[in-house]
């Protein structure tokens, strides 16, 4: 199996409240692995610890064979800009940018020129469906289609792994399903890996991986 990520023993504490506790996690090119739990089990705690976001009290996150914690506070940024994608439970899309824009910000920030970062960003929009939308404002638009744009921003660089912390939160069933479907496709075919932490069970349902977090403890992992 070629690992692009891998966790050992990894504890993260808030304060004296122990959020994550010894978690071990390994995730390969091209899969998708769903951390599932309810609130406060810690899943979230554990996605941003393996996203580089968090740093862990005890244990390493190995990232395509680099300790995270070797890295320098510039090498690190880079990595999460370069090689990795982020779906956010409300998407924090910047409301007075176009679609293409937001969509556009991760090859912008990575100095990639205006012109060829906007129409990557408007290629993979359009294969989400949202072709008549490029430069429409984003404060005036559905949930289901910040969400759309939420997860372009986060595939437009084609990184090794995207992290999701609840993709599905906030949309109704319908477009939960309809957005989380688009999103997976896409990141398949991009060969990107994705961590998805939810709580619902309809989105672990789509994942090839399935760990279940209870108490900061991964409990569990099936491999469908």
């Amino acid at each position: 199996m070629d690992l692009i990520l891998r966790a050992e023993g990894v504890d993260f504490f808030y304060g004296e409240q122990q959020a994550v506790n010894g978690a071990d996690f390994s995730l390969a090119r091209g899969e998708v692995a769903a951390i599932t739990g309810g609130s406060g089990s810690g899943k979230s705690s554990l996605l941003y610890c393996l996203a580089g976001v968090l740093p862990p009290a005890n244990g390493t996150v190995t990232f395509d064979g680099v300790r995270l914690s070797s890295l320098s506070d510039a090498d690190l940024n880079a990595l999460r800009r370069e090689r990795i994608g982020f779906v956010v439970p409300y998407g924090e899309l910047l409301d007075e940018l176009t679609a293409e824009e937001n969509a556009a910000l991760p090859l912008r920030l990575a100095g990639v020129a205006k012109d060829r970062a906007h129409a990557a960003a408007a290629r993979v929009l359009g294969r989400l469906g949202m072709d008549d939308l490029l430069r429409r404002r984003v404060a005036g638009l559905s949930g289901g289609q910040r969400r759309r744009i939420a997860v372009a921003r986060a595939l437009v660089h084609q990184p090794d792994v995207v992290f999701a912390d609840e993709p599905s939160g906030a949309l109704d069933s319908a477009d939960a399903q309809t957005v989380l479907k688009e999103f997976l496709r896409l990141a398949r075919e991009l060969d990107t890996a994705v961590v998805v932490a939810t709580h619902d069970p309809d989105v672990a349902a789509r994942a090839d991986t399935r760990y279940v977090m209870v108490d900061g403890v991964l409990a569990q992992r099936v491999t469908v």
